[in-house]
């Protein structure tokens, strides 16, 4: 996403709603997996709903933490998996809200080029964009 004093590495976790606004985050180092953060992430997941999330989510414990909270897990097998898993299509479009979510959020020049260097910073500059994305989406609405 940025510049960051470890240089071009900081990665944003997130999740959105159906419609693609963006709910919660975390950061981590650019070095380290996706599957890092999946356990915060998904602390607040809701029963009897859907997670749509790409193929580096595909661990077993991330299934079992979803399938823990009756939710279902909609990710595609790794490749060479030994097991395969029911996978929707159909669903798994869906995902792409999730990318129209950070392409919005790249839309604001201090997310887009880091210009803080704190984790904690640009974390709040993150979230100050999301209320404005929200607003801007709920705003043209009422």
């Amino acid at each position: 996403m940025g510049r960051s004093r470890g240089g071009l590495t900081t990665k944003i976790h997130a999740v959105a709603d159906v419609t693609g606004l963006p709910i919660r985050y975390d950061l981590s180092p650019g070095q380290a997996h996706d599957t890092t953060a999946a356990g915060a992430m998904l602390a607040t997941l809701e029963p009897d709903s859907f997670l749509v999330a790409d193929k580096a989510y595909d661990a077993k414990w991330i299934r079992d933490l979803i399938e823990q909270r009756d939710a279902v897990p909609i990710i595609p097998d790794r490749e060479g998996a030994k097991t395969r898993h029911a996978f929707s299509k159909p669903l798994y479009r869906l995902r792409n809200r999730i990318e129209r979510a950070f392409n919005k959020l790249k839309q604001f020049r201090r997310i887009a080029t880091q210009y803080e260097k704190l984790a904690a910073n640009f974390l709040a500059m993150i979230k100050i964009a999301t209320v404005r994305l929200w607003l801007r989406a709920y705003e043209s609405t009422a």
